[in-house]
């Protein structure tokens, strides 16, 4: 399907009856308008709940998992101590990877680093082309995989931290790459989603969007699905780069979306947290703080019948995940743009008040909280009983 084209009086969509939309007409409500007259089988979206959880002894992509829901197996002390820390010279922004007993994590002084997961020493460093900002790294195969400001995607041998092959979009990649099985699905601020050949960087197919591609796609049956900064839904089949979704998500979209019995969780820069059943394409509820009305940048984790991300309005929101109402909210200090983790009945996230934060999934009392005294923006993984995540002021932080 066609997109809508600013500056245009209307624009030309094949396959759709009366094709001439003009541009009063936005493109979220005008897509839902289409995906109503198209035909799609149901049993396209047709799928097992899926197995959401990272395994406890590894935290191989961002969120834990192709579910991106950020639930951990692991088992974590009840008041963990600080273990160790590795000094990165500039802001981890970039969320931290964990597999056989090594962290692997970017700078923004554009390396890859690979730390020991009980020591904290320095296993090897690799040199990218340019800062590593949000784009956490992807491990797979005996690679890790992860992209820069300059809009290159790496891949770099975990044996000796050798690159392997380099890919270049062109734009920055703020996206975090997902290995599923022989392809590495990665966006760009060029527009694209890349399916790339995991073993050499060679580009499979392209999938355009009308805007940056920011979010982490979540791969369920074999489709990848993101809202994107264009308002909309979209679900790419990984092997084709074939379009299978392509429905409203309401409004411009930065946080990457889970995905849990076939509903898709996610907030918006409208303010809003919506769950849209994938199914039928409809959105089954959304949900907006009553008084403070601010974007919501972070990834939810979905667990138990209960999702819970943080938002700009300083505050961690815990939902229900049917009805969408509060269960309960917990106020910090300044925004949150750190994506939760959640394992063993308690969410760890960190806020731009300099604190990271164990709070208690049942009733969003605070548990345990370690005061950094920077902001800490970047998402927590989890493995092995050890909590991993990095401040603005350059620490990689490790709890145990």
């Amino acid at each position: 399907m066609s997109a809508w084209v600013p500056g245009c009086l209307g624009a030309w969509v094949p396959g759709c009856p009366g094709a001439w939309v003009h541009c009063a007409m936005r493109r979220r409500d005008f897509l839902l308008t289409c995906a109503a007259l198209n035909f799609v089988p149901r049993d396209l979206f047709a799928q097992p709940p899926a197995v959401s959880a990272a395994p406890a002894n590894a935290w191989t992509q961002f969120r834990g998992s192709y579910a991106l829901t950020g639930i951990s197996s692991t088992t974590i002390a009840p008041a963990p101590k600080l273990a160790w820390t590795w000094e990165g010279g500039e802001a981890f922004d970039s969320s931290p990877a964990i597999a056989d007993d090594v962290v692997y994590a970017g700078t923004a002084t554009g390396e890859l680093i690979a730390v020991g997961l009980t020591d904290g020493k320095l296993r090897w460093r690799y040199k990218a082309g340019e800062a590593i900002g949000e784009s956490s790294p992807a491990v797979a195969n005996g690679r890790v995989f992860v992209g820069d400001l300059l809009g290159v995607a790496h891949a770099v041998n975990i044996a000796d931290g050798k690159p392997a092959w380099t890919f270049q979009t062109q734009s920055e990649i703020k996206s975090s790459p997902v290995v599923a099985g022989d392809i590495v699905l990665m966006g760009s601020y060029d527009g694209k989603l890349y399916g790339l050949d995991a073993a050499t960087g060679k580009q499979l197919w392209a999938y355009s969007t009308e805007n940056y591609v920011h979010g982490t796609p979540c791969v369920v049956n074999g489709v990848a699905h993101f809202a994107g900064c264009d308002e909309v839904f979209h679900g790419v089949d990984i092997k084709t780069g074939k379009e299978r979704i392509a429905t409203s998500a309401t409004a411009y979209t930065g946080a990457s979306v889970a995905i849990v019995n076939n509903v898709a969780y996610f907030g918006t820069f409208d303010n809003e947290v919506l769950a849209l059943d994938l199914g039928s394409r409809k959105v089954l509820w959304r949900y907006e703080h009553p008084d403070r009305k601010f974007p919501f940048y972070s990834s939810a984790a979905v667990i138990d019948g209960t999702v819970v991300l943080g938002g700009r309005d300083r505050m961690v929101h815990a939902l229900d995940a049917k009805t969408g109402k509060a269960r309960w909210t917990y106020m910090t200090r300044a925004r949150i743009d750190s994506s939760p983790a959640v394992c063993g009945g308690r969410v760890y996230v960190g806020s731009n008040d300099g604190r990271f934060y164990a709070l208690d999934l049942a009733s969003g009392k605070v548990a345990w909280q370690h005061d950094e005294g920077a902001a800490i923006t970047a998402s927590p993984a989890l493995a092995s009983g050890r909590i991993v995540v990095g401040s603005t002021e350059g620490r990689l932080l490790c709890f145990a």
